[in-house]
């Protein structure tokens, strides 16, 4: 069998100059991640799907050298269109966690054309409420002024993006990510942060929706409880699938079902 192409490591210019990995041939799939997270934390993903995709994973804009200026999910809508301009595809799959999936649903809004389908994994289409957005706020406020992610808070964080049973099983992944983040710029997290943080309720623009969509959620997540997307999954007319033992981080805590609900919708899609 030959393996599927590889187009390695390569930067593309857009307003933030990113890094994107990019293999396999076949309908295009582009994948955006999650907040403190990066494009590796779809590699689970890129290795499943890149034997009959185009799989594309990138660094959003806080992973880049233009971190520290202020944005908002629709300008990471443009910067994943210049991205897909940039690598000549037309229209995709487009699948993002959680701060990728709001990004998802404004580029489906913003550019319907271009869309295929949509993977939205651990992502409601509501805001946050008042409490939850005062306890982010002091989180990336303490990032902010430290101009890193304190240990403190890593810890904190840590038991936010994972499981329970993440946490316990497999502490040397979390402790690789949050090793990752005790190198982040403060204002990158906060500005990250800020992107999504008072983004107004997007339920009434998901009728004008219409792409096939996938929503995955992880059972444990406690960062958006499972039960908040299943008003998105009934208004897109989704599948939605719940994975056990995972939490927010539910693509990379448990990628074996996770990648299998994928291939089960691209199968369908294309």
């Amino acid at each position: 069998m030959t393996p599927p192409a590889d187009r390695g490591t390569d930067r593309y210019r857009t307003r933030a100059d990113t890094v994107a990995t990019d293999r396999g041939d076949g309908p295009p799939v582009v994948l955006a991640h999650g907040t403190l997270m990066d494009r590796t934390m779809f590699d689970p993903q890129v290795d499943a799907l890149a034997a009959d995709h185009r799989v594309v994973a990138y660094d959003l804009r806080a992973r880049t050298d233009r971190y520290a200026d202020a944005y908002d999910l629709y300008g990471l809508a443009d910067d994943c269109a210049a991205l897909m301009d940039a690598k000549g595809i037309d229209s995709c799959v487009l699948g993002g966690m959680s701060m990728g999936g709001f990004m998802a649903l404004r580029f489906a809004e913003r550019y319907p054309e271009r869309v295929d389908g949509l993977v939205l994994i651990s992502t409601t289409a509501g805001p946050h409420g008042d409490e939850e957005t005062a306890r982010y706020e002091e989180m990336i406020e303490t990032a902010r002024e430290a101009d890193a992610v304190p240990e403190q808070l890593a810890d904190v964080i840590k038991h936010i993006l994972f499981g329970a049973t993440t946490n316990e099983d497999r502490p040397g992944l979390v402790d690789d990510w949050v090793d990752r983040w005790l190198t982040y710029p403060g204002e990158a997290v906060y500005q990250e942060v800020e992107s999504w943080l008072h983004r107004p309720d997007f339920t009434a623009e998901l009728a004008a929706i219409d792409a096939p969509a996938l929503v995955v959620h992880g059972e444990e997540d406690v960062a958006l409880e499972p039960e908040r997307s299943e008003p998105l999954a009934d208004a897109l007319d989704a599948r939605r699938v719940t994975i056990p033992d995972a939490g927010h981080s539910v693509n990379l805590e448990r990628p074996a079902p996770v990648n299998d609900a994928v291939h089960e919708f691209l199968a369908d899609v294309y």
